[in-house]
């Protein structure tokens, strides 16, 4: 009798949710983010308060002074002006693409990878709300340059008519945040040896925005917390692999067999 063995559909295959209420849903996180933010703007004076004792902490527990990356930008205008343009350019565009290709080729971590980044992006828009924070670049107390001021480009403009962003909202940093899902969510979802490199990215996006004078070492650190606070509760899948094809017995013609039988039988009289 021949067996049939069926290939093994692949699991994610019909995990990927429908694209156009995923659209809408990444854009209504986006949106209700970035009109949440302007809620916090007229904190001024608080911001400029929290800011100092941050500063004052990351003295008192001796963390590095944000100085110390900021200084080789200061020495070389073009490496001053790469970290701007990384900054400025690179944040949006990657989380996408991370978002797209999950949904393309990984559908059920991109489900577990958007639902961590909506409720990573969530907590900071409470915490942007109720701890207003006046960046680094700001502070005359740290001795940082705006880099961004000085070389070029910049994302901002002056607070006082800025009303595309709320620059009093350094903490936590989102910047950060979502570079280090996009790193463990490829990890998690890929097999390749290398995979492991992708943490490049949150390292190089934790030197820019410390080194820019944008953020503080502590913006980080509490987005590195409060995303290990929502992987904590939502599981990820087991990553898929391509099933290996199976050699089955059906696609051997029975005629085929027969010689073969026929001559080890003869092999054995013998």
């Amino acid at each position: 009798m021949n067996r049939t063995e069926p290939e093994e559909a692949e699991p994610d295959a019909t995990a990927r949710p429908p694209l156009v209420r995923e659209f809408l849903l990444v854009a209504g996180l986006f949106l209700v983010y970035k009109l949440g933010r302007q809620l916090a703007t007229g904190h001024t004076g608080e911001a400029f308060r929290d800011a100092r004792r941050v500063w004052d902490l990351e003295r008192a527990v001796h963390l590095p002074g944000e100085g110390l990356v900021q200084a080789p930008l200061l020495h070389r205008e073009t490496l001053a002006h790469l970290a701007n343009t990384y900054y400025a350019t690179v944040h949006f565009p990657a989380t996408v693409a991370f978002l797209v290709w999950l949904y393309l080729r990984r559908p059920a971590h991109y489900v577990w990878a958007r639902r961590a980044l909506a409720a990573l992006t969530a907590a900071a828009l409470v915490l942007h709300l109720t701890f207003p924070l006046a960046p680094p670049r700001m502070l005359a107390a740290t001795g940082l340059v705006d880099t961004a001021r000085v070389y070029g480009p910049s994302v901002y403009g002056p607070p006082s008519s800025d009303h595309l962003s709320n620059q009093y909202a350094a903490m936590p940093s989102l910047h950060f945040g979502w570079a280090l899902m996009v790193a463990i969510g490829l990890i998690a979802a890929t097999r390749s040896r290398w995979r492991l490199l992708w943490l490049l990215h949150p390292l190089l996006t934790l030197l820019v925005i410390v080194g820019t004078a944008n953020h503080y070492w502590l913006d980080a650190i509490t987005a590195g917390a409060l995303l290990c606070l929502a992987l904590a509760v939502m599981h990820p899948p087991h990553r898929t692999t391509t099933t290996a094809r199976h050699v089955r017995k059906d696609l051997v013609p029975t005629d085929d067999l027969v010689p073969a039988r026929a001559l080890t039988s003869a092999g054995a009289v013998r």
